[in-house]
């Protein structure tokens, strides 16, 4: 997993409550198990119209957030079914912060597990925030998981806080994968210890070793 550590990127507003995943991406898309591509399809009944042309008033669609690094959303981002892809969509576009009141608790654990960063930020400084992207006098911001901090041009910093754990993932690049194969050595000699335990385990069970007294 790609580690995390400062984005500097536009901050697109986007304060819509309850944005569920299906609006995020729609069932349609669901049927790849690759990561790729999928960016396209991010918010597709808004971006696009039923001939696929794009609705230029949909802020995704508007310079200088089409290149969006951060998502400034609405409360209970996320929400609806669990689908990881909506996940790997913001990620495709090139979305790596999300900031928001609050997160569904599954779509919170995805974005994770993906190296995409969902920030909790009480509502009035992100009012603020959504405030000046809208009104142009800040688009740009940075955000620092090092300090935990979001900065920007002429806005004091502000302070939010990550689990440590979480951070510490995301900060190293660790996926539940790397995190295992930190203790490679340690599953190696339980597994040599097993198999000398209990040989049976290893491999397939013949008649022949059944008559010899292994157990099945």
């Amino acid at each position: 997993m790609e580690k995390f550590t400062r984005i500097t990127g536009i901050a697109a507003p986007f304060p819509r409550a309850n944005v569920d995943t299906d609006t995020i991406l729609p069932k349609e898309f669901l049927k790849t198990v690759t990561r790729g591509g999928l960016g396209q399809n991010l918010f597709d009944e808004l971006r696009y119209t039923a001939d696929g042309a794009e609705k230029p008033d949909f802020i995704l669609n508007r310079a200088p957030f089409r290149a969006a690094r951060i998502l400034l959303a609405g409360d209970n981002f996320g929400c609806g079914s669990s689908r990881e892809h909506a996940v790997w969509a913001l990620r495709d576009f090139g979305i790596r912060v999300i900031i928001a009141p609050a997160f569904a608790d599954i779509f919170y654990n995805n974005c994770f597990r993906n190296g995409l960063l969902p920030v909790m930020l009480d509502p009035l400084p992100l009012a603020d925030l959504t405030r000046r992207a809208e009104t142009g006098t800040d688009k740009t911001l940075t955000v620092d998981l090092g300090d935990c901090t979001i900065s920007g041009d002429g806005m004091a910093r502000l302070s939010f806080t990550i689990e440590p754990f979480r951070r510490r993932c995301l900060l190293e690049g660790l996926d539940e994968i790397a995190l295992s194969l930190q203790n490679e050595a340690a599953i190696e000699a339980f597994e040599a210890a097993r198999a000398s335990r209990q040989p049976w385990l290893a491999g397939p069970i013949t008649v022949s070793d059944c008559v010899k007294g292994k157990k099945p």
